[in-house]
């Protein structure tokens, strides 16, 4: 599985951005999907995911109410809306895919990483 996020960009703070995963055609239809982030000096983070069939849906709590994971199963092709942006929220943004159908939190759920997209948030 070959994963290519963009979207990234740069933002002031309030703002708004929609990063997306695009994968092979329907090779991402059956695995839970989910967007990690990192700053620079710091660890991979979870930031959201989302299962096979678009029907769950799980977020840290800094981006709940702001950010929305969402999925386009024929077009193979994960989406993260990202509103009321703030600079803490400034990283590169990773999707990765499980070979779980459910997907979850943890980073060792993932097998297959995408290269990141930058996102800069300006106060």
């Amino acid at each position: 599985v070959q994963l290519q996020a963009s979207g990234g960009g740069s933002a002031q703070a309030g703002g708004s951005l929609r990063l997306s995963c695009a994968a092979s055609k329907r090779a991402i239809s059956n695995n839970g999907m989910a967007w990690f982030r990192q700053a620079p000096g710091s660890e991979r983070e979870f930031v959201a995911a989302i299962n096979w069939i678009g029907s769950t849906t799980i977020y840290t709590d800094s981006v709940k109410g702001r950010f929305t994971i969402s999925r386009d199963r024929i077009k193979g092709t994960v989406f993260l809306q990202m509103n009321s942006l703030r600079p803490e929220d400034t990283a590169v943004y990773l999707c990765a895919a499980s070979r779980s159908a459910s997907g979850g939190s943890s980073l060792s759920t993932y097998q297959y990483w995408g290269q990141g997209t930058l996102v800069t948030v300006s106060s």
